[in-house]
């Protein structure tokens, strides 16, 4: 676009005679009055001393950056110097965007002073005078441009003591080093994905400002469309900044690949004023967080319009769905024993225990979500299920389990919670047993997501504290409903059978279900480890606990204080060996769970590069974000993407299958998850050949619904838009 502004000089020559002034300290046109300044009032032997070109713009009007952008040229300044003198280039306070149509261009408005540093020969003479003489040019525009110069000179005399500053303009000398770029040692990477460039410069100390404004404004022309909108977003870790490409950065340009440098100007909440920082970004990864929604082909997902009532409600109906998950049900059967114990008692103490258990529930899903939001705030790139993230986490749950099951069978017991039918029990027992029921039953409840819940978090993580608790608190209330229901009628409980020694065996047998979650568990910690080392030490873990467990059981039948020293020589075994686990590497790959399930269709590793590669192809492209402890991920993969026949489907319609792993935590995927909405996973994408926009699928899969929405989106593409 540079000829628009020689077609301009062209265009306005007889103006631009007109703008020409004589030598002086001062020349005035008749859009600026330039001059010569200095920083200093006379001149050391030897020292380098700054002078500036101060340009006074007509308001309205304005001159240019050393990159103008669209249209128009940067100001020029051509030194004549006594013998021995040399200048510098010309220092460039950081320009704003000055919007002209559809153009947009760099530069200065009202005043703006270009400093160049004047480095003086050791040898001059004190006492003397120097006139320093320069040739200036440059382009004011408003609606028009017009081309004007001035020969412009400053004399100055030479001092053998200090150059005193000039107090006449040391304000504006500051102000102008303050809108200064400054260098800086950041890394920052670039990348193109469909059509958008992501530039991320990683500057934590800037990342967790608050920014109200932010642009950047590249050194060389064709790197971005300068008109094109600059979406930025603050990280923990850093700036993110999406725009358009320019024409010489995109492929098969002359700046394709190469490294480029630019400023960096940022305005920060509650500032007046602006910083700018240089930055040189190179060809390599970048966060997707802040993609647009070309980028990643979403429109900002369903969360962002369902609005907070309707995600109180499908955090209530998520939550009653849960009941009936896998997950959940090992604790199921914990309550079911609870209420059979109950049938023959009174029908108080039945609701008493009900609404403790709804609380324990209730209260340790917002202790989740709060927990959740603080390490979110904090810059934490977590979401739903992050605690099951950690091995040494999931080994202890898998501990827990073991220890259950080792209860249910009379190995030791606890208090009179699941034993003493038929007999009264301490009000204090019953309800602390109910309470820690509700809680475990959200603690294993987070592998899980159903239909509703993932909308509902999703919405839930994007809005304030208040609005994020209430949502988990209707996620809890929704779980616990069908027992305190139960709870309240007393026909329900009354039709339960009687006490007998089915309890027993019934008890006796829910342990099996215990045991297959603790070996589960332990199977997903092998794959975030990424290795056996963990199998040796948590099976001497398990081996300590049951010794604990059976010392502490043979105390309490037999008495004596040998069976009480055995059960905490166990539990500190197994507390020691716990340790070994926890400094394991944890691999940062985020490829744990197996590529392929079955003989279903053979995926490739999720990154957002390959994901634009294939869609620029015009490819279709199922995505699968999972986690081997999300018990519903394995389910659907299981039901709906294990058959060879599933395989062929894939083969036949060409579909790319990638597939992300968030077994351990991986920041990429969570932003992806983030981008659509959602808090955890599974989330499942499909991307009709050239659509512009992804198909969320349910998180419930089989083979026909993931066929037939395939199949939709497919048709939904070819008819075009409506």
């Amino acid at each position: 676009m540079r000829w628009i502004g020689a077609l301009l000089v062209a265009a306005f020559w007889a103006l631009a005679l007109a703008g020409h002034a004589t030598a002086g300290e001062t020349v005035t046109t008749e859009n600026v009055e330039a001059s010569l300044i200095s920083e200093v009032r006379a001149i050391k032997p030897g020292s380098t001393f700054t002078v500036a070109l101060r340009q006074k713009i007509r308001e309205g009007w304005h001159t240019y950056w050393s990159n103008p952008g669209d249209s128009g040229e940067p100001t020029t300044i051509d030194w004549t110097l006594p013998q021995g003198f040399k200048a510098g280039p010309i220092q460039w306070p950081h320009p704003v965007r000055l919007p002209f149509g559809p153009l947009v261009n760099f530069g200065y408005s009202n005043e703006v002073l270009l400093l160049v540093d004047i480095k003086a020969p050791a040898d001059l003479l004190p006492g003397t005078q120097v006139t320093l003489r320069a040739d200036a040019g440059w382009l004011v525009c408003e609606e028009i441009c017009i081309p004007e110069e001035g020969a412009l000179d400053i004399t100055l005399p030479v001092t053998d003591g200090t150059s005193l500053k000039d107090s006449r303009w040391a304000a504006a000398f500051a102000t102008t080093r303050a809108a200064m770029p400054r260098p800086t040692s950041w890394v920052a990477s670039y990348g193109i994905i469909n059509g958008q460039l992501g530039i991320f410069v990683v500057a934590p100390e800037v990342g967790r400002a608050t920014m109200e404004e932010a642009a950047f404004f590249p050194h060389k022309g064709g790197v971005i469309r300068n008109a094109a909108e600059q979406r930025v977003e603050p990280r923990a870790d850093g700036i993110l900044l999406w725009t358009e490409p320019g024409s010489s950065l995109k492929a098969g340009g002359p700046l394709s690949g190469s490294r480029f440098g630019g400023v960096l100007v940022l305005r920060a909440r509650g500032s007046q004023s602006a910083e700018a920082f240089e930055v040189t970004a190179a060809e390599g990864p970048i966060p997707v967080r802040a993609l647009s929604s070309d980028a990643l082909g979403t429109d900002g997902g369903e969360t962002a319009r369902i609005g907070l009532a309707f995600a109180l409600l499908y955090a209530f109906l998520g939550g009653l769905i849960l009941n009936v998950m896998p997950c959940v049900l090992p604790v199921l059967s914990i309550k079911a024993l609870a209420f059979v114990s109950k049938s023959g008692k009174e029908m108080g103490a039945a609701r008493i225990e009900a609404l403790i258990y709804t609380a324990g529930v209730i209260l340790s899903f917002v202790a989740i979500a709060a927990t959740l939001i603080l390490l979110r705030e904090v810059g934490a790139e977590i979401g739903w299920g992050f605690q099951l993230q950690s091995p040494l986490v999931v080994a202890l749950l898998a501990s827990l389990f073991l220890l259950i099951g080792l209860n249910f069978q009379g190995v030791f017991e606890i208090g009179g919670s699941f034993q003493n039918t038929g007999q009264g029990l301490a009000a204090q027992s019953g309800s602390l047993g109910a309470f820690f029921t509700g809680v475990l039953a959200v603690v294993v409840a987070t592998p899980c997501t159903v239909p509703f819940m993932g909308a509902a978090i999703g919405y839930a993580v994007t809005q304030s504290s208040l609005d994020a608790l209430l949502i988990f608190a209707m996620l809890g209330f929704g779980m616990a409903l069908p027992f305190f229901l139960v709870s309240i009628f007393p026909s329900v409980i009354s039709s339960l059978p009687r006490p007998g020694l089915w309890m027993v065996r019934l008890k006796e047998f829910l342990a099996f279900p215990m045991y297959m979650t603790a070996a589960w568990l332990v199977w997903v910690m092998t794959l975030q480890l990424g290795s056996e080392d963990a199998l040796f030490p948590i099976f001497v873990v398990a081996i300590a606990l049951a010794f604990a467990a059976w010392s502490f059981g043979v105390s309490q039948r037999d008495g004596g204080p040998l069976g009480v020293i055995g059960a905490g020589l166990g539990l500190i075994i197994a507390g020691v060996f716990l340790t070994f686990i926890s400094p394991l590497p944890v691999p940062s790959n985020g490829r744990a769970t197996a590529e392929q399930a079955g003989s279903g269709p053979i995926s490739q590793h999720f990154t957002p590069e390959r994901l634009a590669s294939l869609r620029a192809e015009g490819r279709p492209v199922f995505v699968n974000l999972t986690a081997a402890w999300c018990i519903t991920c394995q389910v659907n993969e299981q039901v709906a993407l294990s058959s060879a026949s599933m395989r062929e489907e894939f083969e036949r319609r060409n579909i790319a299958y990638l597939k992300g792993d968030w077994t351990n935590r991986d920041p990429v995927i969570s932003r992806v998850l983030e981008a659509y909405g959602r808090a955890g996973v599974p989330l499942y994408l499909y991307f009709a050949p050239n659509a512009d926009h992804a198909e969320i699928l349910p998180q419930l899969l089989t083979e026909g619904i993931l066929l037939s929405s395939i199949e939709s989106a497919d048709t939904a593409e070819a008819r075009g838009p409506q």
